[in-house]
């Protein structure tokens, strides 16, 4: 999982300002990141208020372009945009659930995309049948993007075995929108822990690399 967060966590401004967040040389190695996954995923909710391309931008460009995988639980992605406009770069998954809208489906599919369903789980589709559905399409490593409902659930689910944590030297607040949204944690006890095992300078930004503690 990337998560490219202010110093307190926060993904985006209260009013969903995004761009960008962290400088040019951080996002120079998600681009690295990407071009190393045989996907890239992200939420619905990311897709419709980033319209990503999830191309990496290489340099030089990568031998195969990473599967664009969007969970999207109800198929209410609509067929456009730029994932849409660059479906002869790479290949677009929508993966939703078994009783998710059917006539949106086909329609994402008419305009080039695969679909997948799976079962719904707690937060959505579940997180387990998703990542069996992005095996079957040929991935086996998978990058997470966000966004914050998304790394919520697939952390909940003890899905995500590192994370890659790009923070800038800025300030957000409360009214900012979490990297990840809420656990419903009870105690500390059941918080995921994760150990650090890389630190490093990115530009104005910090780069920290970590692992799940079985």
């Amino acid at each position: 999982m990337k998560l490219a967060t202010s110093l307190d966590g926060r993904i985006a401004t209260g009013a969903g300002e995004s761009r960008w967040i962290t400088g040019e040389a951080a996002r120079a190695e998600v681009q690295k990141l990407r071009a190393a996954h045989d996907a890239v995923l992200i939420g619905a909710g990311t897709a419709r208020a980033d319209d990503p391309e999830l191309l990496a931008r290489t340099t030089p460009p990568p031998l195969r372009q990473p599967v664009r995988v969007v969970l999207d639980t109800e198929f209410s992605l609509a067929p456009l945009g730029r994932l849409f406009a660059t479906l002869d770069r790479a290949t677009l998954l929508v993966i939703g659930a078994g009783d998710g809208d059917e006539a949106r489906r086909k329609a994402l599919e008419d305009a080039g995309a695969r679909t997948a369903v799976v079962a719904r789980g707690p937060l959505g589709v579940d997180a387990d049948a998703a990542l069996a559905a992005m095996v079957e399409h040929g991935v086996e490593r998978v990058l997470c993007e966000g966004g914050g409902q998304l790394a919520a659930s697939l952390i909940a689910a003890e899905v995500v075995d590192r994370l890659e944590w790009f923070r800038a030297p800025i300030v957000l607040g409360g009214e900012g929108r979490p990297g990840v949204a809420a656990l419903a944690l009870s105690s500390l006890a059941d918080a995921p822990r994760f150990n650090r095992v890389a630190l490093r300078d990115v530009g104005p930004d910090i780069w920290e690399s970590y692992e799940r503690v079985s």
